[in-house]
């Protein structure tokens, strides 16, 4: 029957506040941290950059090879097994074994428990693989050890773009994996979308190396240019220490040469080594080298053992800031290339948000002025149950402090169309219900309760639309999804509570009017 207890109707109406209250937070300054909530604008809206990254692991599995050569020659070394020949080629180890220890080394390698080559037993997979030809042996990676190594190396670029991001000031960037070699980055509101590709496209993969005494090149050292690249030395391979040694990094000024420098300061271990090379390399030029390109190459003039030092060369106060930047978030494991990038101006977004507003009011003001013609007092009712659905939409992605983009935008205004449709079915079975029964609460109840099982079927196959565009799309995709399904659980909720009591409390008062819709 037409009937709600004290205790329902209490409790739909402080449901009904406290959601909508969050609602009235996106429009008014609160300084209570729990209410203060607010729903996001997403990229379209708001205007910023999208970058679209790939990261080149070509380098990172070279230097994963590089450290398993060394770890073969010490494994072997300790089964007294003699090898010799290891090369690196194709991103594949090559070494040669004496024959007689053959099958020693293939049982070693290929074994299930094997130290050297680990194997994953849910995958019935080596980390390498491995072919043999008489005395000569090839590793390379396997299917399951490429995505082990690419997992690893992506999840490390994930945490450097963020930290990069993060310390540029970025509002609310949304940084994703995409696949096995992609990283999605989204950055709202950005002002200068140059500077964050350029922090992003560098590794700055950092290293402090004594420049070669001999100007001739020999095994030990190695060739490098300047960053201005307008001269080249000869540095020592040897790293005295890395950026894995930097605790901080910032831009200042040096008093004595009024020029903008970076102050470093050195964790335990990294002091002391430092320590203890200039030390021994007084009056020598220190090399340090930024991605494989000298910055400068000043000459120790005394131990310097303190743990902190100066990073010199022509850098104005931006370009020292973004360097002090690039050392504290650490290194890229791996190059990143931009592969994608859009850039949404936000006058553009601006324009979107007006255009979004201005289609909702025109559908909202069209559905009201339909419903209310339709079926008078009703139609008021169920234009009231509309707008509280939308407050009710509105506070709960705003509970969620949900991103709301173009598409979900959308997904209101489609969510109007679904509200209406509800009531609508609701009214014409009443309608039905009052040409066989002479009771008007029986009928009003009737009403609804046979026109139910087709709002839920027609709700519910939309919902599960809607959750599998949520699982199987993204970005905008998602933001659509997700205001329709919240959407369709508002509406039901606003026509079977909020549209039903007030009809109930009307109903009641004007039973015995002859005609009521």
């Amino acid at each position: 029957m037409l009937y709600f207890s004290k205790l329902r109707v209490f409790s739909v109406l402080i449901f009904t506040l406290i959601i909508s209250y969050f609602t009235i937070s996106n429009f008014t300054k609160v300084d209570d941290e729990f209410f203060s909530k607010n729903i996001k604008l997403g990229l379209d809206l708001q205007g910023g950059s999208y970058l679209l990254l790939e990261i080149d692991n070509n380098p990172v599995i070279v230097q994963r090879l590089q450290s398993k050569v060394l770890e073969l020659k010490k494994f072997f070394k300790d089964k007294n097994i003699k090898i010799r020949n290891f090369s690196i080629k194709d991103q594949s180890i090559f070494f040669d074994v004496n024959i007689i220890k053959k099958e020693e080394v293939l049982s070693l390698l290929d074994d299930d428990k094997s130290e050297i080559n680990t194997y994953f037993q849910q995958f019935k997979s080596h980390e390498f693989d491995i072919e043999n030809e008489d005395n000569s042996f090839k590793l390379t990676y396997s299917d399951y050890g490429l995505v082990l190594l690419k997992n690893s190396s992506l999840d490390q670029a994930i945490e450097t773009v963020r930290r990069r991001v993060d310390e540029v000031g970025t509002n609310e960037p949304n940084i994703l994996k995409r696949g096995n070699d992609r990283i999605l980055v989204e950055l709202p509101g950005l002002d200068d979308p140059g500077r964050i590709k350029s922090l992003l496209g560098k590794t700055a993969n950092l290293t402090f190396q004594f420049v070669a005494t001999n100007q001739e090149q020999s095994f030990g050292t190695e060739l490098l240019q300047y960053e201005s690249g307008d001269r080249e030395a000869i540095v020592s391979k040897r790293i005295i220490i890395s950026g894995d040694n930097l605790v901080d990094a910032k831009p200042t000024m040096n008093n004595q040469t009024n020029q903008t420098v970076v102050s470093f300061s050195l964790d335990r271990v990294g002091a002391r080594k430092f320590g203890k090379a200039t030390s021994s390399g007084v009056g020598k030029s220190l090399a340090i080298i930024l991605d494989g390109k000298i910055i400068s190459s000043p000459t120790v003039q005394e131990p310097i053992v303190g743990g902190n030092g100066q990073i010199s060369g022509d850098f104005t106060f931006q370009s020292a800031t973004d360097l002090a930047l690039l050392l504290r978030s650490g290194a890229l494991p791996a190059p990143l290339n931009i592969i994608e990038e859009r850039t949404v101006g936000p006058d553009l977004g601006k324009d979107s948000i007006n255009a979004g507003i201005m289609s909702l009011i025109i559908g909202f003001i069209l559905v009201v002025a339909f419903m209310f013609y339709k079926y008078r007092f009703f139609g008021l009712i169920a234009n009231l149950a509309l707008i509280s659905n939308l407050f009710l939409l509105v506070g709960i992605l705003t509970l969620f402090e949900a991103t709301l983009t173009l598409p979900g935008i959308a997904g209101i205004i489609l969510t109007v169309g679904m509200a209406v449709d509800a009531n609508v079915l609701i009214f014409e079975r009443i309608k039905e219900e009052l040409k066989n029964e002479n009771n008007s609460i029986i009928a009003f109840d009737s009403g609804y309760t046979k026109s139910r099982t087709t709002i839920l079927d027609a709700n519910i196959t939309t919902l599960i639309a809607a959750v599998i565009l949520f699982f199987m799309g993204s970005g905008p995709i998602k933001g659509f999804s997700i205001t329709l399904g919240i959407g369709i659980l508002t509406t039901l909720f606003s026509v079977y509570f909020i549209a039903r009591l007030i009809t109930a409390y009307y109903v009641i008062k004007n039973k015995h009017k002859e005609k009521l819709i």
